[in-house]
């Protein structure tokens, strides 16, 4: 059965933000989805090691505050909090960089649990206009979407068929839409439309594996 892909964009509301960290500039970005679960099965599926590959991808290590966790193929770090069950922090240590991300669930007003999850980063200017929010923020659509598909079914994910539904022409759908969504949450932010349209479009050519349109010198 297909996914209703406007569905499953709207589901989530997106912010760019700006803070200080250590001293230094930092972007923010934010993504909020309400789910149709109580809070525990939301937070036991954020922090199970036997539940997070089922929606996300493996993962290892010693899972309590100041323990270290590696993903396979993708970020390591450290738990810094963890608050039973409303908030998770920890450390996104990747490509040699290092980030925050935190997850805050909360019972949302009229039923299911209010998920917002922020991710935090030191970005040089450069690659931020090159690739703007979307860079993180449409990676993290795709695992929100991915623990809703969990929580309304309970059933794991298959490798394979994400790998093949991501080059799908419903995937690639879902990836355009997500960077759209991001590019319109930087113009909110103050960002300039044309540079926000031009990062968009480079950031979706990165997840489709399609050609970037070309811009004007």
């Amino acid at each position: 059965m297909k996914n209703d892909i406007a569905q499953l964009i709207g589901a989530v509301a997106r912010e760019v933000d700006s803070r200080e960290v250590d001293g230094k500039p930092a972007r923010v970005i934010i993504a909020t989805r309400v789910y149709d679960a109580n809070v525990d099965d939301v937070w036991d599926a954020l922090t199970s090691a036997e539940r997070i590959p089922r929606w996300f991808l493996p993962i290892e290590g010693d899972l309590r505050v100041g323990g270290r966790y590696q993903i396979k193929g993708n970020a390591s770090g450290t738990i810094t909090q963890c608050e039973p069950p409303q908030r998770l922090a920890l450390t996104w240590e990747y490509g040699g960089g290092i980030s925050w991300v935190s997850v805050q669930l909360a019972e949302a007003e009229g039923g299911g649990t209010r998920l917002e999850l922020e991710h935090v980063a030191h970005v040089e200017d450069g690659l931020w206009d090159q690739f703007g929010p979307g860079a993180v923020g449409v990676g993290w659509d795709l695992a929100i979407m991915g623990l809703g598909k969990h929580l309304e079914g309970g059933a794991g994910v298959d490798p394979e068929q994400a790998a093949a539904w991501g080059g799908s022409e419903e995937g690639k759908a879902f990836m355009r839409a997500s960077s759209e969504d991001w590019r319109q949450a930087s113009i909110a932010a103050g960002t300039d439309e044309a540079a926000a349209t031009a990062a968009a479009a480079r950031t979706t050519a990165f997840y489709t594996g399609e050609s970037a349109p070309a811009t004007e010198s």
